[in-house]
């Protein structure tokens, strides 16, 4: 194996920059997850509806709520599974720009894994900045076991 000193000047220069870039991005995300976690606010929206059943709404509502609560802080998941997995598809050019923004601004845009498997996606299917958990439903049951969380969604029973 060979040590430091035997690289030549340029891979070393490219190996402190890559590991500079890297720690930079590691602290960028670290204090990204520190304001989510200390967010006032939480919501996670469920999208379990064929396009467009409620597409557009949730996104003007995840906007608008990054808008009103941005002093306090506002955490925001978006779980996507059954029909509304087809949100976080790399075919669906329609929502991409404004899905990667919401992803930039810290959005969480969840696919259900047990979706995916019912339906053949697999990862390389989902657009990059897509997270993955292993069950939908079970990622909103853990979101409202852990504490107060607002919960919306397009296809949502009225309570009212």
């Amino acid at each position: 194996m060979k040590n430091e000193k035997d690289l030549p000047r340029r891979n070393r220069r490219s190996f402190l920059a890559a590991g500079a870039a890297i720690e930079g991005t590691l602290a960028a995300t670290g204090a990204k997850a520190q304001a989510l976690a200390s967010a006032q606010h939480k919501v996670v929206f469920e999208l379990n509806a064929p396009v467009p059943s409620g597409w557009d709404q949730i996104g003007h509502n995840v906007d608008n709520l990054g808008q009103i609560f941005a002093a306090d802080g506002v955490q925001v998941e978006m779980v996507c599974f059954g029909r509304g997995l087809a949100m976080l598809l790399k075919k669906n050019t329609e929502f991409a720009e404004r899905l990667k923004t919401a992803s930039d601004k810290g959005v969480t845009l969840a696919a259900c894994q047990n979706s995916m498997w019912a339906m053949r996606v697999t990862t390389e299917d989902l657009f990059p900045f897509a997270a993955q958990v292993g069950s939908g439903v079970a990622e909103l049951v853990r979101k409202q076991e852990a504490g107060p969380i607002s919960r919306a969604g397009s296809d949502l029973p009225r309570t009212n």
